[in-house]
């Protein structure tokens, strides 16, 4: 298993790890690959990384559709993150991605892998591990 170290910026956040990843598996021989958020108020996706607004929407959305203000039965003082626990389930905490030959990640033309920040900023770390 490899692990990724990454700093987000804001509260709500896509990062595109797709080089990350890339270099994680680089020269590694296997079917597919799992990359995997150990957090519960983060996640993964992969979506269209050519254009940096499909990440920004992605975003505006989630917040949108998971208001920070609805009366939320989860409270840690001086830290009301309930919205960003039911964020990251939508997203979900894994993604698996097909090797081709030499290891390369058979994503589509438009395709990048995004680490999903919910409750930034914050130091978090990806684990991406082969499947032989």
């Amino acid at each position: 298993m490899r692990e990724i170290h990454l700093r987000t910026e804001r509260r709500s956040q896509l990062v595109d790890i797709t080089r990350d990843v890339r270099e994680a598996v680089s020269g590694e021989d296997g079917s597919a690959i799992v990359v995997y958020v150990p957090h519960t108020t983060a996640g993964v996706t992969i979506n269209e990384h050519a254009d940096s607004g499909v990440a920004r929407d992605h975003e505006t959305a989630l917040e949108r559709m998971v208001e920070d203000g609805w009366p939320w039965q989860h409270h840690e003082p001086g830290e009301e993150n309930a919205p960003t626990h039911v964020r990251a389930s939508l997203m979900g905490s894994s993604v698996v991605v097909p090797l081709g030959e030499k290891g390369e990640l058979a994503l589509g033309t438009w395709q990048g892998i995004f680490f999903c920040e919910f409750d930034g900023p914050r130091e978090r770390s990806v684990y991406v591990s082969v499947l032989r």
